[in-house]
């Protein structure tokens, strides 16, 4: 799976191609942390929105999934993308440690790309709003 992805600024947001993978992937954590939250503030806390604009968020990322497609995203909603990709993997521990084949089959992704396209998130915005 690619996971590194370029941001451009574009006014106050960012503008990117982002891969039919890359945005399912996406889908996957939003709606995984939607569907677990058990109250619209837990939803908050761990991604600082509500159930509406995690919706809105998924449902403007939803598409064909065969195609690489260009975004506009502001800084909060790059926000709830990292902060969802990087809070479903604490959901598959167990006493015997982290349970990657469970994290595999309910998101359909490994761990090291959800943690990759984390990361390369926040470094597209470091290189894209660098001096």
């Amino acid at each position: 799976m690619r996971t590194r992805i370029k941001l451009t600024r574009a006014g106050e947001a960012f503008r990117g191609r982002l891969t039919a993978t890359q945005t399912d992937l996406m889908c996957e954590a939003l709606g995984m942390l939607d569907g677990w939250a058990s109250t619209d503030e837990a939803l908050v806390v761990q991604l600082g929105a509500d159930r509406e604009e995690v919706g809105r968020l998924c449902d403007r990322l939803k598409g064909d999934h065969r195609t690489t497609r260009e975004f506009t995203l502001t800084s909060r909603e790059l926000h709830v993308i990292h902060a969802a990709l990087t809070a479903i993997a604490p959901m598959f521990l167990t006493n015997r440690g982290f349970s990657e084949e469970a994290f595999y089959n309910r998101t359909g992704f490994f761990r090291e790309n959800v943690d990759a396209m984390a990361s390369n998130i926040v470094s597209a915005v470091s290189e894209a709003t660098a001096p």
